[in-house]
């Protein structure tokens, strides 16, 4: 039984990837933003077409891996969750068998860098203004290069930057 879990997995995956998945398309020249109802994710790493895609909101992981042809031999499946919807501006690393965790993968954290403003109101103590205040950072100052950064958000004081602090990550 351990055994089909992976083999199923693998098997699912296998289908996406040669199943034609609508509306997801490779993105061969520059984009600045996606169209409405679009969102772009970089897949890379252990895929057989390493590259930006273009993906529909609400896509999950597994679309994305499916967009980029499926895992390469050798992936370690296991690390990513592909049931985990993606997010707009979302880097999507495939790690090979036998390397270390992809950083935020496992965490279940929310990423400062890649989170929706749905994503951010899961947290604790942030509404729809202190979500769109977090976006209106990262669009102002680029990505968050460590979680500290928060703290430069108006409305997150010491408090709510402890509060915060163990459930994110960038």
């Amino acid at each position: 039984m351990v055994v089909l879990l992976p083999v199923g997995l693998g098997v699912a995956v296998l289908v996406s990837a040669l199943v034609p998945h609508s509306g997801s398309t490779a993105v061969v020249s520059s984009a600045t933003a996606a169209p409405s109802g679009s969102i772009y994710v970089h897949v890379l790493g252990a895929v057989l077409a390493p590259g930006l895609y273009e993906l529909r909101e609400g896509d999950r992981t597994v679309d994305a891996i499916a967009a980029a042809g499926g895992f390469a031999e050798g992936a370690d499946e296991t690390q990513l969750n592909l049931a985990r919807q993606v997010a707009d501006g979302e880097q999507l690393v495939v790690p090979l068998l036998g390397e270390a965790p992809v950083l935020g993968e496992q965490t279940g954290k929310v990423n400062l860098n890649t989170a929706t403003l749905e994503q951010l109101e899961t947290l604790p103590r942030v509404g729809p203004a202190l979500a769109q205040r977090i976006l209106d950072w990262r669009e102002a100052n680029g990505r968050f290069s460590s979680i500290d950064d928060l703290t430069s958000v108006t409305g997150i004081g010491a408090k709510t930057f402890e509060g915060l602090r163990d459930l994110v990550t960038v």
